[in-house]
């Protein structure tokens, strides 16, 4: 255990504490101690509408927050102006979790973190975690990640210190009460960086390319962090067995790890080897870009080798024997494959679902399923993989008896009987956020109107449905006496009184919204900067005295800028971030992907070399609907004093680009470019102008490109991932250019950049910045 110092949380600070607040001033005032706490951590783009008053003085109003690609959440709200409370009325399902023994279910969206009974209920704050209603600020881009125990009790999170690391906190749900448990830890990207044992005594985090672990039980979470070592590698390179072992892969070797062997390592760790031995596979396992799963038998392993190759292994093989020379399944994805879940029941049916792009596969819904039986193996049976009818969705989750699958996705939700691979009944039209099973016969499904939990029942299966919660509110309005607010969802009226759960009624009559009570009126006043379009204003008509609902705000250092390279430093917080494809297209359908997520166009800059040996790629950017740049037609240094650089040399190169392009997709470049490796002169500028070609510059340089061969000389320095991560935000301002550059590096990285892309893109979003094109960039700046 090491010491920290904690935090303290905006929801435990009084108002009183704070002299000369005026009967509005506690909500607001807390958000501007958020901000305090909280630097650099800035708000989603936020208005507010529907405001209705009633006479005894409850204000009804919907917050709509816009987290970033046109993606919106909103959340109907109640104030009590006369206690200056501040209640959350309904809860969007962006994620789910069992907390509490699996009493209740933490919600998680753009406005923080909610509580809600699995009986259903109305949804209030967790203790220990910020959320709107309780001051907290409105956050754009993802709702960050944490790690739940299996029992609920507790959850693991990361509190921000800079844009790529925070604290590894543990939260006890039912205190409220924080523990430190490791600094400098990587901010959650694709996954968590921490995964609890089945029976909630330990986890495993991962920490500056190490992993360790940390037990609940006794005082061995009093073992210095050196003593709890495990070895090399990321969170993806441990898997937690059913029976409570965890399996961890290493180079090419799995090691099977018992609770037993931790404590031991922690008085031997110098000489210890960790777990025992397993299996071994072909080929070495990578972190950043490989992934595996073991069977509920713990006798097999499925892996993921770079996101596309997926080859199942037995396991306790001796590689050694000719008697052991047999033939493994081997399945190669789609290219552009993503979101890659599997499902292993305990039969032994093996199920793979990925998301595709849109023309890597002719189907209306991108996504692809393969079966493998596992048990068919073991039975000398030959294995392999076949094709499955697609489901509505990548993601999925098996029954706990391994039964029923459900599976969901933007085309809605549909349970299947897992076993045959049969749709059994459609659960949701609509697009499904989140499922969650409970049991065999029973799970929670989540869609953009309601939160319901479900009972299957019968053959043929019957589903009956009761509600939770509502997930938003399309109309809403108090009733003639104001005793009961009334709320559509999903084409259906409720009503609560604010302090009771939502039910379903007939008929409702809403009274006309009013603005106006005794004591107050109430309007909302535009916002000329800053991520509030709008704002509520309350009007004191007894005492005379007007005050914002909220506590204004800017976005700091608007504006700001020097204007010294090829960005518009201007007023617009607008940023480019570009991709550079020279000859190896690694990492492309994961960076598709989040700029997919955060509805993002950006730019890609590609060279001939690149063109030939990847034409489907480029079909994949295109599609995607982003702005492809030239690279020149080969990746060469036009500064190297080998090369006699001439303005028809540069012509001749860019025209040849022209036409690979045009001969792959059938599509022409942009007419932006930049030299290989930004190695550029005032005559290859000029020469690139004739021809019709803006040059790109760029003024954020990420260091994504030194490898260790280059750090030998000791003139360069290698940054991780994390570190170019707070290096880029640091150093960006409005009108910036930040290239990344794609594919592995000859010299080798422990890392790369594109893997944290996701939460680069965050800290640029939750900065206040919009990521556009270069072209978009270049256009402000005319």
């Amino acid at each position: 255990m090491i010491s920290l110092p904690a935090k303290p949380l905006c929801r435990n600070l009084m108002a009183k504490s704070l002299p000369g607040f005026s009967p509005f001033r506690p909500f607001f005032g807390v958000l501007f101690l958020c901000t305090l706490l909280f630097p650099g951590v800035l708000f989603a783009r936020l208005n507010f509408s529907g405001l209705d008053l009633s006479e005894d003085n409850r204000l009804l109003f919907r917050a709509n927050a816009d987290t970033g690609g046109g993606r919106i959440q909103n959340a109907l709200m109640l104030s009590r102006l006369n206690d200056h409370s501040l209640q959350q009325l309904t809860a969007f399902p962006e994620k789910i979790e069992l907390i509490e023994n699996g009493r209740a279910l933490q919600i998680r969206n753009a406005f923080g973190a909610l509580r809600l009974p699995i009986a259903g209920g109305l949804p209030r704050s967790i203790k220990g975690f910020p959320a709107f209603a309780e001051g907290a600020p409105v956050l754009g881009g993802r709702v960050e990640g944490t790690a739940a125990s299996g029992d609920g009790r507790w959850l693991l999170v990361i509190e921000p210190v800079t844009s790529a690391y925070g604290n590894l906190m543990l939260l006890d749900t039912s205190t409220g009460m924080r523990t430190p448990v490791a600094a400098q830890v990587e901010r959650p990207d694709a996954g968590f960086p921490a995964c609890w044992s089945p029976d909630s005594r330990v986890f495993v985090y991962s920490r500056g390319g190490k992993l360790y672990y940390h037990s609940l039980a006794g005082t061995a979470n009093t073992v210095d962090e050196r003593y709890r070592l495990i070895g090399e590698g990321g969170i993806a390179s441990v898997y937690w067995g059913s029976g409570g072992d965890f399996f961890y892969l290493r180079g090419s070797t799995v090691y099977r790890v018992r609770g037993s062997d931790l404590f031991a390592r922690a008085l031997y760790a110098d000489f210890l080897e960790i777990g025992t031995v397993a299996g071994k596979i072909p080929f070495e396992f990578d972190p950043n870009f490989d992934a595996f799963w073991i069977g509920p038998d713990s006798q097999s392993v499925l892996l993921s080798k770079g996101g596309r190759n997926i080859f199942y292994f037995r396991l306790g093989l001796d590689d050694y024997s000719r008697d052991n020379a047999i033939s493994m399944p081997y399945l190669m994805l789609p290219r552009s494959s993503y979101n890659i879940s599997v499902l292993w029941s305990l039969q032994g049916i093996i199920t793979i679902v990925a998301a595709a792009s849109p023309s890597s596969v002719e189907n209306p819904v991108p996504v692809i399923a393969y079966r493998l039986n596992d048990e068919s193996g073991k039975a000398g049976q030959e294995l392999s993989f076949r094709v499955l009818n697609s489901p509505p969705g990548s993601a999925g989750s098996l029954s706990r008896d391994g039964k029923k699958a459900v599976f969901w996705g933007e085309q809605g939700c549909v349970l299947y009987n897992y076993e045959n691979w049969t749709p059994l009944l459609t659960l949701s039209n609509r697009p499904v956020w989140a499922c969650l099973w409970l049991g065999n016969e029973d799970l929670i499904m989540g869609d953009s109107s309601r939160l319901e939990k479900l009972r299957l029942e019968g053959s043929p299966v019957r589903v009956s449905r009761s509600l939770m919660c509502l997930s938003s509110a399309d109309l809403f309005g108090f009733d003639e006496r104001a005793d009961r607010i009334y709320a559509s969802a999903g084409g259906a009226w409720f009503a609560t009184d604010g302090r009771s759960p939502w039910t379903e009624v007939s008929n409702p009559v809403p009274r006309p919204p009013s603005q106006v009570s005794s004591r107050y009126r109430v309007y909302l006043e535009r916002q000329g900067s800053g991520p509030y379009e709008n704002i509520p204003m309350i009007r004191n008509t007894v005492t005379v005295g007007t005050e914002p609902l909220l506590r204004r705000v800017s976005y700091n250092g608007a504006g700001e800028g020097d204007g010294r390279t090829g960005g518009a430093q201007g007023a617009l917080r607008e940023i480019a971030v570009c991709f550079d494809l020279y000859d190896d297209a690694t990492g492309l359908p994961q960076v598709l992907q989040t700029l997919r997520l955060f509805g993002i166009r950006a730019t890609f800059f590609v060279n001939g070399e690149f063109i030939r040996r990847y034409p489907g790629a480029l079909q994949d950017i295109a599609v995607e609907g982003h702005e492809i740049g030239s690279m020149f037609f080969a990746p060469i240094d036009l500064s190297d004093s080998r090369y006699q650089i001439q303005g028809d040399f540069i012509s001749r190169g860019l025209a040849r680009n022209e036409d690979e392009f045009f001969k792959a997709t059938g599509r022409e470049l942009s007419l932006l470019w930049h030299a290989p490796y930004f190695a550029v002169s005032s005559d290859i500028v000029s020469a690139a102008a004739k021809s019709g070609y803006k040059t790109i510059f760029r003024d954020v340089d990420p260091l994504d490109w030194v490898t260790w061969e280059n750090t030998k000389t000791g003139a360069l320095s290698q940054f991780s991932a994390s570190e170019m991560i707070d290096r880029i935000i640091s150093r960006k301002k409005p009108g910036s250019i930040v290239p990344i550059r794609l594919g592995l590096l000859p010299g080798g990285r422990p890392d790369y950049l594109y893997s944290r892309l996701g939460a680069l893109l965050d800290a640029l979003v939750k900065g206040g910045y919009s990521v556009v094109p270069v072209s978009a960039l270049l256009g402000a700046a005319d």
